[in-house]
């Protein structure tokens, strides 16, 4: 649906700088940017694209009017969409960058169709609900050559760049074992019974669009705003809400990549019956095979109801992070917490007080929506880009598919999975018609 604001994205023309008068930025050198979903995170990441110098946001899009509604008060003079798709169709020369902060089934659909039309994309974590997803938006991205940045704001932190640069310093040794993850709880098997209820469609809300590329369900208010995280047609449950903060560190510093095997253990839940939703607490089991100098390791990624263990080396005094990880390593260890933005430590005590880093190896940036901003116009590359976020993000989504083949080890390696066409066959959904990517 196409608001009254629409029209003026047709007037911006472009004038040389020289009319304008000295200091004043032409058109054609301001980013003109488009959300698609703009509730919740969404708003969040308008208001910081917004605050850098030559950025206009230009057009909001997003089904549901009732969570878009900070964001229209905020920029009032930017158009307003229900379907994206219009949006891009019908007015893409009016804007050169789109922000997607919609669900994650919704997250490829919108990215895909952003970056066919030629425009950069900064889209929310995880990058996308499935591996196909991911490989298709790379794909994308690489043949229309646009900057894309993923929304796992830590890679940006300075904390992530120490930590990166004490690990290459070899400050904890060589690491061999890695506890990750978060006691976030997304599971939502007591509220199955509910699937059958019957509940009016808010008239502010577009159910069908809200939907996207899943199949048709009756509209019930425990999917959403939020608690589509919890229901695996739309979510990807807690390892995908948080696995790209948390395993952003490791993943950066131990150049992990993918993993050579994956299994999943839960207690009190059958994926037949319960594949609607996922467990309240997970134990999933990573191995990755020697990379480079980098030897052998173990990832264990716990979440929900499964805490983080406290190694023998730490002090008991020492609070575990509620979001984060535990990296041991033949020399000690570090812990850090969630975007490895808090309490990146070594342990015990005594060896970070004997721990002096040589050197400093990583740039610093300021902040993660500049970097992109300013990969746009500098024609380099966001420092968490598809090509960066894309297996970072395949690490959670093999996860989610352990957890579906309860109990199996997973044979990965990049894909595809080893025997195993029932697992093979969760690395691509089905698309509603009129859908397909």
């Amino acid at each position: 649906m196409l608001g009254g604001t629409a029209a003026a994205l047709a007037g911006i023309s472009i004038v040389p700088r020289h009319v304008l008068g000295l200091g004043q930025t032409p058109p054609s050198q301001i980013i003109r940017v488009a959300g698609i979903g703009v509730g919740g995170q969404g708003a969040e990441d308008l208001k910081q694209i917004a605050q850098e110098k030559d950025v206009q946001i230009v057009a909001l899009c997003d089904v549901d009017e009732r969570q878009a509604k900070p964001s229209y008060e905020k920029f009032p003079d930017a158009a307003r969409y229900k379907d994206f798709r219009k949006m891009i169709d019908e007015h893409q020369k009016d804007f050169d960058a789109v922000l997607v902060a919609t669900p994650d089934h919704m997250h490829a659909a919108a990215s895909l169709a952003a970056i066919w039309a030629g425009k950069h994309v900064y889209c929310e974590k995880p990058m996308a609900h499935s591996i196909f997803e991911v490989r298709e938006m790379q794909r994308a991205a690489a043949a229309k050559n646009v900057v894309t940045q993923m929304g796992n704001q830590g890679h940006s932190f300075e904390s992530i760049r120490v930590f990166c640069e004490w690990i290459w310093d070899g400050a904890i040794g060589e690491v061999h074992t890695i506890h990750a993850g978060c006691n976030a709880n997304h599971s939502k098997i007591g509220q199955l019974a509910k699937m059958t209820e019957k509940h009016a469609v808010p008239p502010e809300l577009d159910w069908d669009l809200w939907l996207g590329p899943t199949h048709l369900r009756p509209y019930n208010p425990m999917y959403l705003p939020g608690n589509w995280r919890g229901w695996s047609n739309f979510g990807t449950g807690t390892i995908g809400d948080w696995a790209c903060h948390v395993l952003d560190p490791v993943f950066w510093a131990l150049d992990l990549a993918s993993p050579a095997t994956i299994k999943a253990e839960a207690k009190g839940y059958d994926p037949k019956k319960h594949g609607e939703t996922f467990p309240a607490g997970t134990i999933i089991t990573y191995t990755f095979e020697k990379r480079g100098t980098r030897g052998p390791l173990k990832l264990f990624w716990h979440d929900g109801a499964e805490s983080l263990p406290r190694p023998l080396e730490m002090e008991p005094d020492r609070k575990l992070p509620e979001a984060g990880a535990i990296v041991l390593g033949t020399k000690g260890g570090i812990m850090y917490g969630s975007h490895g933005a808090t309490g990146v430590r070594i342990f015990p005590e005594k060896k970070m007080v004997e721990y002096h880093q040589r050197a400093q190896r990583l740039a610093r940036v300021n902040g993660h929506h500049h970097d992109w901003i300013n990969a746009i116009r500098t024609g380099k590359k966001a420092g968490s880009d598809f090509n960066y976020g894309g297996p970072l993000t395949e690490i959670a989504l093999t996860g989610v598919i352990a957890t579906r083949c309860l109990g199996q080890e997973l044979r990965w390696g990049g894909g595809p999975f080893h025997k195993n066409e029932d697992a093979n066959a969760m690395t691509k959904p089905e698309f509603r018609r009129g859908w397909g990517l």
